[in-house]
């Protein structure tokens, strides 16, 4: 997502309103991203496994469409404040098509996430995680403040990522971009 620059301004404008809370961690331009689907932890796949969701991925999505969202008005959560992708279908069509991959290669029972909670999926941009217990109006109230346009995205491809949060963030050390419609 950081090299959408329109989607990094409208980020950028609402960690502004952010900063007077100690509270929230806001993500650095460089960490922001759009979560889809995990698939496993690294030492339990071998690396014959991870080439093959890897290129069963890049497969099946050659022939998803690429969605194109809307991102404007924040959602305050107890854990996070993030930017919804709008509409959400189109992006849990995406993740749908990597979810079958994951089941085809690894089988059923390596998809994160039991089919009958996928209907819960909200794709969104994370701004800021929650890093305390603490009243949620007043930084929805300083988030109403700040003017700002819609910014409209193609999501043309996905990151497939070797992460993990041991700074209160997602981290990356590996990602690999797997075009999307083409």
């Amino acid at each position: 997502m950081s090299g959408n620059p329109e989607l990094v301004q409208l980020v950028r404008r609402y960690q502004e309103a952010l900063r007077p809370f100690p509270g929230l961690d806001l993500i650095p331009s460089t960490w922001l991203h759009l979560t889809m689907q995990g698939i496993g932890f690294l030492d339990e796949l071998d690396g014959g496994q991870v080439a093959e969701v890897e290129r069963a991925i890049r497969s099946n999505l050659m022939r998803t469409p690429a969605p194109v969202v809307v991102f404007h008005r924040p959602v305050v959560r107890p854990e996070a404040v993030y930017l919804p992708a709008s509409p959400p279908e189109p992006v849990a069509a995406v993740r749908d098509a990597v979810r079958a991959v994951i089941a085809d290669v690894l089988g059923p029972d390596h998809v994160e996430l039991a089919p009958e909670h996928a209907q819960g999926y909200r794709p969104h941009v994370s701004v800021a995680y929650s890093n305390t217990t603490q009243a949620a109006e007043p930084i929805v109230g300083a988030l109403a403040a700040v003017e700002a346009e819609p910014v409209t995205v193609a999501l043309d491809h996905v990151g497939l990522l070797e992460f993990h949060r041991d700074n209160r963030m997602y981290e990356w050390t590996c990602a690999a971009q797997v075009s999307i419609g083409h």
